[in-house]
């Protein structure tokens, strides 16, 4: 029997004290919403120095939920009237784009070129064979192993420098290959969403995209957020690690997010561009803490595709960011700026 499990990577390790009296000062708001396949949650806890009313606050949430619908239906290679999902079927024409989407493409290839690959946005045409999405891994549905024939021609089709970008207008070099943004877009996302936010007055909130956390500001009492990285493959809500977060996005990356099970072997969504099968090394999980959450997204990832000693080097070698890596045999290693 093939087993499917779906799990969010990160919680928040510790929530506000409601104080006596419940004045409106100590009530977030928060609602949520779907969006790239992922539930996206915007707690708002402060405008200026006090609690949003319930109008202000549905006002602001109304905003980013449009501003993630926009973003969607610009990156998404799900749907297909969006930027990517018109590059992708163009059979290697160039395609007219908004310019928000060439910032993007522009951005993952530069990681592309830092990892020498491993991160590579054309792993489509694998994403695609493999179907780590919600809907394939719903309890009870069968999944089963792409044939490796199927694997290694998908494999030729994976190569970021057939991405040519001219101005406003992108083209794949290769018809068969395709582009797909999971690793970033909802950094991306998260960062303009934070800006938005930020713009209306908010001086704190919480906002998670699917597990790519973003602290705005304080706590109202003025602490840090304390930010939790969960325990790998446990039933329970159990923290293994936790973080003081303010302004800042905290980002995991972790083989027990979308997996499925099939002949005894466990298999993740964390993709090796070159053999096409899911990367095999110590790690379990990376976190990466830092300003940008489009930073913090794709380095989660090109870290863990390096493995240990490689994703931590290239963390030592950045001035803004730090990590938490997680090995299969339960120890942590911390970047060298962190105080564990």
């Amino acid at each position: 029997m093939k087993r499917v499990i779906i799990r969010p990577l990160i919680l928040l390790a510790a929530t506000l004290a409601t104080l006596t009296g419940c004045t409106p000062k100590t009530e977030p708001y928060a609602a949520s919403g779907f969006y790239f396949d992922t539930a996206i949650t915007v707690t708002i806890h402060e405008v200026g120095d006090q609690a949003p009313s319930k109008d202000e606050a549905d006002a602001i949430i109304r905003d980013c939920f449009a501003l993630c619908d926009r973003y969607e239906k610009l990156l998404s290679a799900t749907v297909s009237t969006s930027d990517i999902a018109k590059i992708n079927a163009s059979g290697g024409q160039p395609v007219l784009v908004d310019r928000e989407t060439i910032t993007v493409l522009k951005e993952a290839i530069g990681y592309s070129e830092m990892s020498a690959g491993r991160f590579d946005i054309t792993v489509g045409p694998l994403v695609s064979l493999w179907d780590f999405s919600s809907g394939a891994l719903e309890p009870g549905k069968e999944h089963s192993v792409p044939s490796d024939a199927r694997i290694k021609d998908a494999v030729t089709h994976v190569d970021y420098t057939k991405i040519r970008i001219e101005g406003d207008t992108v083209t794949l070099l290769d018809p068969d290959a395709s582009i797909e943004l999971g690793a970033i877009a909802k950094g991306y996302i998260a960062d303009r969403l934070t800006e938005l936010v930020k713009k209306e007055g908010v001086t704190s909130a919480l906002i998670n995209l699917g597990g790519n956390l973003v602290a705005v500001g304080h706590k109202p009492d003025g602490s840090d957020w304390r930010l939790g990285i969960k325990k790998p493959f446990t039933e329970s809500d159990e923290l293994i690690a936790t973080l003081p977060v303010s302004n800042a996005s905290l980002v995991t990356s972790g083989i027990y997010e979308r997996i499925f099970e099939a002949g005894g072997r466990r298999y993740h969504h964390l993709l090796n561009a070159s053999t096409g099968y899911p990367e095999d090394n110590t790690l379990t999980s990376v976190s990466i803490l830092c300003p940008s959450s489009l930073r913090a997204d794709a380095l989660s990832t090109v870290c863990y595709l390096l493995g240990e000693h490689e994703g931590m080097k290239l963390i030592e070698s950045l001035p803004d960011a730090e990590a938490v890596f997680v090995k299969q045999d339960g120890s942590i290693l911390y970047s060298s700026g962190l105080d564990p």
